[in-house]
């Protein structure tokens, strides 16, 4: 039976999604906070803390509090997710309302720990459980867990990539890396400056990324805004797909890398699901232009990207949360 008023988080490097049974998903924002420094308070938390990032309002500092997929500010955690639980959760006189909460799968036990208690410090009676994120993208991406079938998933986030091979409600081949859409963005701004002599934020660095991608895009640049860094003034450059598609090699060559591993590491008895499901693409990075083809071409597998990739993480977790026992998927030590 579904408990009114549980929620389901996929607490992300980049975005925070919250979803909450009888209502479906109610938040979907930057995983930003900003502080106000002069005294102590918070002013705004997701889109509205975002939207002030690169602009540098006075007494504002703005947070992102979590990197490479796991907390790095705990504080700054515990008060962005108070802000985004008041918008979400309605029913605060529950006894033991349930919180399915997404982790790294190969988050550390104080990384496990310290989400827990960031929502447990201003939820103190929640049942907090953590699920692995790639059983939850595999829930989402439509697999049967609850038969036993496999499936190979690849997760690209802003802060991680997750590799996983999943059967059934559990892990069972795994490997999550620290670098993925930030990196990129990171990658092409460095590329800008170091080429264009154009200093780009961080909006304008993604935006190239997903315009252009690996394929350069339709016209083989496409225009971005950014400083110059010789006069210090605003300029429009046309940027080269050639450039953006060089600086994201080094982070796409180490995800390359570790799908053939995890390939290659597969057992025989999964083989045939993986295969005839092919490697199925979740998150963000799912929608850069080229990656499918690299990877089917890198793997010798067919590889697809999954119904509405943004969102497979929690509308798997939502389900989970609904399901769990009879899919068979076991809620992660805290």
């Amino acid at each position: 039976m579904r408990l009114r008023g549980s929620i389901a988080i996929d607490l992300g490097t980049a975005t925070t999604l919250i979803w909450v049974a009888g209502r479906g998903l109610v938040l979907d924002e930057p995983s930003a906070i900003a502080l106000d420094v002069s005294n102590g308070k918070v002013a705004a938390v997701g889109e509205q803390a975002d939207a002030l990032a690169g602009k540098e309002p006075e007494d504002i500092e703005i947070i992102y509090p979590l990197r490479d997929g796991v907390i790095a500010d705990l504080n700054a955690t515990a008060l962005m997710l108070n802000g985004f639980l008041k918008r979400s959760y309605r029913h605060p006189g529950l006894l033991r309302p349930k919180a399915l909460v997404c982790v790294p799968s190969r988050a550390t036990w104080v990384e496990r720990r310290s989400v827990a208690a960031a929502l447990e410090a201003r939820r103190p009676r929640a049942a907090v459980r953590l699920v692995d994120e790639p059983v939850a993208a595999a829930a989402g991406a439509g697999v049967d867990l609850a038969s036993g079938a496999g499936a190979f998933v690849v997760d690209l986030g802003g802060g991680t990539t997750e590799i996983a091979v999943v059967s059934g409600g559990r892990v069972v081949r795994a490997q999550s890396l620290r670098v993925a859409g930030n990196a990129m963005d990171d990658a092409i701004m460095h590329a800008a400056r170091t080429d264009l002599g154009l200093i780009l934020g961080r909006k304008a660095a993604a935006a190239l990324k997903m315009e252009l991608g690996l394929t350069g895009g339709e016209l083989g640049w496409a225009e971005a805004v950014g400083i110059d860094a010789a006069s210090r003034t605003p300029r429009m450059e046309r940027v080269p797909g050639k450039l953006v598609a060089t600086a994201l090699e080094h982070t796409i060559a180490a995800i390359i890398s570790a799908i053939q591993e995890t390939l290659s590491d597969i057992p025989p008895g999964i083989a045939e699901d993986v295969v005839r499901g092919k490697i199925r693409l979740a998150g963000g990075g799912a929608l850069l232009p080229g990656l499918v083809n690299r990877i089917e071409q890198s793997a010798d597998i067919g590889a697809l990207v999954v119904d509405d990739p943004l969102r497979c993480v929690i509308r798997g977790a939502a389900e989970i949360l609904e399901n769990g026992d009879s899919l068979g998927v076991v809620g992660l030590p805290k």
